[in-house]
């Protein structure tokens, strides 16, 4: 059954977009909310709104809010190239393919980490939301390379705590358009929703922390790779610090990147690859650290760039 919340227009959203201060009152998706306008079921003081109107302070807004979504369901799937790089009664440091996601979400029917790990015999942390299980860190789908996953209860709560302390080493290799001007440098810029789609990031005023350590290890006509230190951890960081930059990632269309370098270089994904990660082992302290090579589309780009 649908449930309906109804309560005053707090002066925080007011004269904003219906789909944007919905979303912002009820922690919805700014396009479930246009969705719900077009159905009409927002209204303010009992007339129905479009997602574009504004919201008058004050005024009584009642939303009609969507079905609930099920609960997600692991699924247990062998995922061949999988690679499972160490494994001990604490944490499992997994060498993620491209076309992978870490755990199942809304809108994701394919392949999981968490569910390869089923698939295999691996039992992990039981901590966090049941289809998040022993997630302590994410990659993209469109991102190869080095993830942990906990086991044990104690690892869970030690690492999720070494990512908020930021005591994790996480090096990526990215290669992105053009060349870098400086060739090493940081980047320390905001990243939060993009003002216009729900799935993409931006450098937002608004938005969270975001820093990025870059050096070039390599330069071609047109393109640089680059070795990438995460100080923070959000959503698309690397992507959207690049792009930002007017350098996005090779084969990333979604933020920038040119399609007639991508074909040229054989890449139907961002060229991103998690290189590295060494952290604090939970059970005893000491330093664990984990290089992953390059897969074969991503090699197979640099190739054609070396050859000119």
């Amino acid at each position: 059954m649908r449930e309906s919340r109804t309560l005053p227009i707090p002066d925080g959203v007011a004269q904003m977009r219906v789909d944007a201060g919905v979303a912002r009152i009820l922690g919805i998706s700014r396009t479930t909310a246009a969705e719900l306008a077009a159905a009409g079921d927002i209204t303010v003081d009992g007339a129905v709104v479009g997602k574009s109107d504004k919201l008058p302070a004050g005024a009584l807004l009642d939303v009609l809010l969507p079905e609930p979504d099920q609960p997600l369901r692991v699924e247990p799937t062998p995922v061949e190239d999988l690679g499972v790089v160490y494994h001990d009664s604490d944490i499992i440091v997994v060498d993620k393919p491209v076309g992978v996601a870490a755990h199942p979400s809304q809108g994701w029917s394919g392949p999981t980490v968490v569910g390869a790990l089923e698939a295999a015999g691996f039992r992990i942390s039981t901590s966090g939301a049941a289809e998040r299980q022993g997630i302590v860190q994410r990659l993209d789908v469109g991102t190869s390379g080095l993830m942990v996953v906990a086991v044990s209860e104690h690892a869970y709560s030690a690492l999720k705590q070494a990512f908020r302390d930021r005591t994790v080493e996480k090096r990526y290799h990215a290669l992105v358009q053009g060349h870098l001007d400086p060739p090493s440098g940081t980047i320390d810029a905001p990243i939060g929703r993009h003002p216009g789609s729900d799935w993409r990031f931006a450098v937002t005023a608004g938005g969270k922390p975001s820093i990025t350590h870059y050096d070039t290890l390599e330069m071609f006509a047109a393109a640089s790779l680059l070795d990438v230190h995460l100080e923070t951890g959000r959503t698309h960081q690397i992507r959207v610090h690049f792009s930002a930059l007017h350098h996005p990632c090779c084969g990333d269309p979604t933020y920038g990147g040119d399609p007639v370098l991508a074909k040229r270089l054989g890449l139907d994904r961002q060229w991103l690859h998690a290189r590295e990660l060494a952290f604090a082992h939970p059970a005893d302290g000491r330093e664990v650290r984990f290089t992953s090579e390059y897969p074969a589309d991503l090699q197979h780009a640099l190739d054609v760039l070396r050859d000119g």
